[in-house]
């Protein structure tokens, strides 16, 4: 694999040993242990975690309280909060979920894991184009994109971690779910493993600044959106293919939904393109609200540079 950023895509923990690695280290080794106990025990562990966070990062939850509140005006104050606190909880369970991901053989979750739509992906490579797999950041990110590769072999697309070494351990582990780990600026990558009628993992929920966008509704708000996804389907003629994955609200399991095919895609209209990816996103975050990753400043670039900033001058 190709290193595109030679600082943190050095995976080889030999360059870690220094003292002041030591602190990153006793975390992982919490993780790792805390990926041992019973998944009921890591749920309930999970919340309580959701429930310090949403109590204390103040920064973290006003974002959250901003996006439910633009997103679900029906929803009472009452209501909105409410979710605000759920989602908390539902990014706590996600948190304990990475240890799952990378530490556990995600095979052992098959019997608690159900898949709806893997006709889609069987009819999508027989016309050998690849698969560009349109996901969003859910709670289940990281333990949702394992489980996917118990089933189908993918690749990955992923912006690396800030920590080095937590970059690292991240990498690796994905290394030996995917068959390839690319750089999320690595288009040219991207399109090689799509060629090669290759299914690569992608998500584009995000705001990503005021280079290569246009403002689509997402919610009915105005949301800076990527039009990458259009060129590189024109580009390869893939198939762009939703998918999601979310746990149980009731009992320990996870559901994982391959959609059909988007149609009509890329249109020839950015503005068309772009609205079609953020419903199609929106539809699957309806599923469960709580499970999105709410704490993001997803509408961060507003149309106008005069417009006011929804979050205040002191999120971040």
């Amino acid at each position: 694999m190709k290193k595109s950023n030679q600082k943190t895509r050095d995976t080889r923990y030999s360059s870690y040993l220094h003292p002041r690695w030591w602190p990153t280290w006793m975390g992982i080794a919490l993780m790792w242990l805390a990926s041992r106990l019973p998944l009921k025990l890591q749920w309930w562990l999970g919340r309580r975690t959701g429930d310090l966070a949403y109590r204390f990062a103040a920064h973290r939850r006003h974002i959250t309280e901003v996006n439910i509140h633009l997103c679900f005006p029906e929803l009472s104050e009452q209501e909105q909060q409410a979710l605000v606190k759920k989602s908390f909880q539902a990014n706590g369970i996600g948190v304990m979920e990475i240890g799952l991901a990378w530490f556990r053989n995600p095979g052992s979750f098959i019997p608690i894991t159900e898949v709806h739509g893997l006709e889609h992906v069987d009819a999508a490579l027989a016309k050998g184009k690849g698969i560009l797999l349109l996901g969003g950041h859910y709670s289940t990110l990281d333990l949702g994109g394992s489980l996917v590769t118990e089933y189908i072999e993918a690749d990955v697309m992923q912006r690396d971690h800030n920590n080095p070494l937590m970059n690292a351990v991240m990498t690796r582990a994905r290394e030996r779910r995917y068959g390839m780990v690319l750089d999320s600026r690595n288009l040219r990558g991207l399109l090689r493993q799509l060629k090669k009628n290759r299914i690569v993992w992608y998500a584009t929920d995000q705001d990503y600044g005021r280079k290569g966008i246009v403002f689509a509704p997402f919610f009915g708000v105005a949301a800076g959106s990527i039009t990458a996804t259009s060129r590189i389907a024109e580009r390869s003629g893939c198939v762009v293919m939703p998918f999601s994955h979310f746990r149980r609200e009731h009992e320990p399991g996870y559901d994982i939904y391959f959609h059909p095919p988007l149609e009509n895609f890329p249109s020839g209209d950015d503005m068309a393109d772009a609205t079609l990816v953020n419903r199609t996103i929106e539809n699957e975050v309806r599923r469960h609200p709580d499970q999105y990753l709410w704490m993001h400043r997803r509408f961060k670039t507003r149309p106008s540079k005069d417009d006011p900033d929804l979050y205040g001058k002191d999120a971040d």
